[in-house]
């Protein structure tokens, strides 16, 4: 009997153990997520993608748009710093680290076409299909 009480009692360890990493696990995950950018990504009729990303507080200098083998990456660093100075108090709020967001980007991409602009911090980035590979209207005569 002695035995089979130990066995039961190791199995409840064992069992949370894993639920708190699981749990650790989850607040991790989410902590990392609440880092990453949102992102809007339309595709248009022509075939050609339209991606928002938003980025507020961040300097178009500290970001970087790259493309290789069709995964588009967006990467930057987040330098935020709130700091309110007041007769009875202080408050100092900062953010600071870095951040990437990628995107499988299909084949037939005009790599030479891809364009990026950043405004209001939002990064806009526009990706046009290649134009052998755009549908065209046929005119019937």
């Amino acid at each position: 009997m002695e035995v089979i009480e130990k066995a039961k009692e190791l199995g409840h360890e064992i069992e949370e153990s894993l639920e708190k990493g699981y749990e650790k696990g989850k607040e991790v995950l989410s902590n990392v997520a609440s880092h990453l950018p949102f992102a809007n990504l339309a595709k248009k009729k022509s075939g050609d993608f339209h991606i928002e990303v938003d980025l507020p507080g961040v300097k178009k200098e500290n970001i970087s748009v790259k493309i290789d083998d069709n995964i588009l990456t967006v990467t930057g660093v987040r330098e935020m710093k709130k700091e309110v100075k007041r007769e009875d108090y202080y408050l100092l709020e900062s953010s600071y680290g870095r951040f990437e967001r990628s995107f499988s980007v299909p084949d037939g991409i005009d790599t030479e076409k891809i364009s990026a602009s950043y405004h209001d911090g939002r990064l806009v980035v526009d990706l046009e299909k290649e134009e052998r590979l755009k549908p065209k209207a046929i005119t019937v005569k």
